[in-house]
């Protein structure tokens, strides 16, 4: 489903941009579960009284049909490979954003993390001890899936192009146990201060596909209505691999292999 153009810009810019991945009849229903999870009043904004609600997995009929659209399958197979990762039946990992003049406090610059620390290493429970190592153990994508119409002032998540592309040398020097997402995105928002950003926006039915090394970041919502929107991650079926005798990389795998050797040719 996806153009070579579409999968070199996931290469090179760390993202693709999917319109219409499920209707708008989807993302109503959805949204109507979201709503009385809140536990606030849809039609009556002096109930969204906090600048984000975050809520957990969702495994409804409107989300598992969100995530197993058959466009979104060709496009793991096209970024990931074919057989590389773990379908899902479910969305979790909702931060539902309202607007309001107070700051979320949650929109730093970062990268997700991948996996649990070790026993020693902190607390699982602890999302700041969760790690990521160069091979992105666990996680093939990011994404962000549009439950509502996101403009520019709707609080959409801030993305700086090609920022993915300079962390894999920071996470090589960690090995396989790599960074905790706290190191790592320190070091990534710091390596990548200046580069050119685009917001992502679009109407309900959009999923962006993101690269799990993509430097991102959340907003202060400035628009009339709540935004809502998943981002759940892609699981890996099988570790990604950076030397194949066979030379069959996913444009995943190669967009690393392209950061190791410093934006050279992969």
């Amino acid at each position: 489903m996806l153009s070579p153009l579409q999968i070199q810009e996931f290469v090179q810019e760390g993202f693709v941009k999917m319109e219409g991945v499920f209707s708008q009849e989807v993302a109503t229903e959805a949204r109507k579960i979201l709503w009385r999870a809140t536990g606030c009043d849809p039609d009556n904004p002096a109930t969204w009284t906090r600048p984000v609600i975050r809520l957990g997995d969702f495994a409804q009929e409107p989300f598992q049909h969100a995530v197993n659209s058959p466009a979104l399958h060709a496009a793991f197979d096209d970024l990931v490979g074919a057989g590389r990762w773990l379908p899902r039946e479910s969305l979790g990992g909702f931060p539902i954003r309202f607007p309001h003049t107070e700051d979320p406090s949650d929109t730093g610059w970062h990268i997700d993390a991948s996996f649990p620390p070790e026993s020693d290493e902190g607390p699982p429970d602890n999302y700041f001890t969760w790690r990521v190592n160069v091979r992105s153990r666990g996680r093939a994508l990011l994404m962000l899936f549009l439950f509502s119409d996101v403009g520019e002032d709707d609080a959409p998540t801030r993305i700086r192009k090609g920022s993915h592309l300079r962390v894999p040398r920071v996470l090589a020097h960690a090995g396989e146990r790599g960074l905790s997402v706290l190191e790592i995105s320190v070091a990534a928002a710091q390596g990548t201060e200046g580069m050119a950003e685009a917001l992502a926006t679009g109407p309900a039915g959009t999923v962006y596909l993101c690269h799990p090394f993509l430097v991102h970041a959340a907003q202060r919502h400035r628009g009339r209505q709540p935004k809502f929107m998943a981002q759940p991650p892609l699981y890996l079926r099988e570790p990604l691999e950076l030397v194949r005798g066979d030379g069959q990389y996913s444009p995943l795998e190669r967009s690393i292999r392209l950061g190791l050797d410093g934006f050279g040719s992969a």
